[in-house]
C-alpha cells in the first residue's frame, strides 16, 4: 500500500491502495513439503512448497466463517507505512466501516488520514463519493463483488485492502501461489480477543493473520511487499463483526451523493496533468 499526496479529490477517490506483504517471522518448523517445479521464461525452476496443514485449515475455517453469512458488516482499522524525507518511515491510518450483501452489494465509508470516501455497489454500478468537497464519480459495474473490485481497480486504481475477505472465496484469494505456511502460536492481544496465528508466504509476499479462536473470524493481517525495498508495513485491523445483520433496502444507495458534481470515473491524477498534457499536445 503506498500514499501519495494528490488533490483532495484524487485522494479521496483512490484512497485505498493495495494491501499484500512481506514481514520476518520465525514460526514452527512446517511438515514435510510437497516438491513442485515451476517454469519461469521457458526455463524450470525447482522449489519446494511447506504448506503446514494446521496453518491451511485455520484460513479453510477463516474462509469458511466469511462466506457461510449471507451479509455481514465489520470495522477495518489500515495503518501503512509511507517514506518520509528525514529517512524513517511515516504511518497514515484509515478506519472504514464496511458492509456487504452477497454477491453483488458492498458499501465502504472511509475516514482517515486524508478526506473522507465513499464507495457503494449495488450491483448494477459503482458510486465513489467525497462527501468533503460534493464530487461524484459513478460507472456500471459488473454483477459481483469480485468482478466489480477487478474493475474498480482497473478504471480508478481503487483498492481495498480487505479485498481478498469480501469475495466469494477468500481461502483461494490468499492461497493461491503461497509457497509457504506456518502456525505461529495464540494471541490475546487483538482487541482483546482470543486468536491463532499463522504466517504465509508467496513469491510477492509474506503476512500474517491473526483469526478467532472461537468465531474463525479475521481480527488482524500484517504485511509487506516482497519486492519493496524499503519493506514498509502494512496492518489491517478488523472489529465489531456481524453477521447476518439486516440490512436496510437503501443500505447501497449513495444518497447523499444525489446533488454532487459529477466528474470521471477514472485513476486520479496529480494537481495540473491534465494541464500539462494540452500544452504538451498544443506544442506538438
Amino acid at each position: 500500500m503506498s500514499r501519495t499526496r494528490h488533490s483532495a479529490n484524487a485522494l479521496a477517490l483512490a484512497l485505498c491502495a493495495a494491501f499484500a506483504g512481506s514481514a520476518h517471522a520465525q514460526g514452527t518448523p512446517a511438515s514435510k513439503g510437497v516438491h513442485t517445479t515451476h517454469k519461469a521464461a521457458g526455463t524450470a525452476v525447482s522449489a519446494e512448497v511447506q504448506l503446514e496443514p494446521k496453518a491451511m485449515d485455520l484460513l479453510h475455517a477463516m474462509s469458511s466463517a466469511l462466506t457461510g453469512a449471507s451479509s455481514m458488516s465489520f470495522t477495518a482499522v489500515v495503518s501503512y507505512e509511507s517514506p518520509s524525507s528525514v529517512g524513517p518511515a511515516l504511518v497514515y491510518s484509515t478506519t472504514s466501516a464496511v458492509l456487504l450483501q452477497r454477491p453483488d452489494k458492498l458499501r465502504v465509508v472511509t475516514l482517515g488520514d486524508g478526506p473522507a470516501a465513499e464507495y457503494y455497489y449495488d450491483g448494477k454500478t459503482i458510486t465513489a463519493f467525497a462527501p468533503a468537497e460534493n464530487l461524484v464519480a459513478v460507472t456500471e459495474a459488473p454483477p459481483t463483488i469480485d468482478l466489480m473490485l477487478k474493475a474498480a481497480f482497473d478504471k480508478a486504481a481503487i483498492y481495498f485492502p480487505f479485498a481478498d475477505i469480501v469475495g466469494a472465496d477468500p481461502f483461494n484469494n490468499i492461497a493461491q501461489g503461497l509457497t509457504k505456511a506456518f502456525y505461529i502460536g495464540p494471541s490475546k492481544v487483538v482487541g482483546g480477543t482470543n486468536t491463532e496465528m499463522i504466517a504465509v508466504v508467496s513469491d510477492s509476499l509474506f503476512m500474517q493473520i491473526w483469526i478467532g479462536t472461537d468465531d474463525k473470524l479475521p481480527r488482524r493481517m500484517r504485511a509487506v511487499f516482497k519486492g519493496d525495498p524499503l519493506l514498509l508495513r502494512h496492518d489491517v485491523q478488523f472489529s465489531n463483526w456481524k453477521l447476518d445483520p439486516v440490512v436496510a433496502a437503501d443500505a447501497f444507495a449513495a444518497l447523499d451523493a444525489a446533488n454532487a458534481k459529477k466528474i470521471d470515473f477514472a485513476v486520479p491524477q496529480p494537481p495540473g496533468a491534465t494541464k500539462k498534457k494540452a500544452v504538451k499536445a498544443k506544442a506538438q
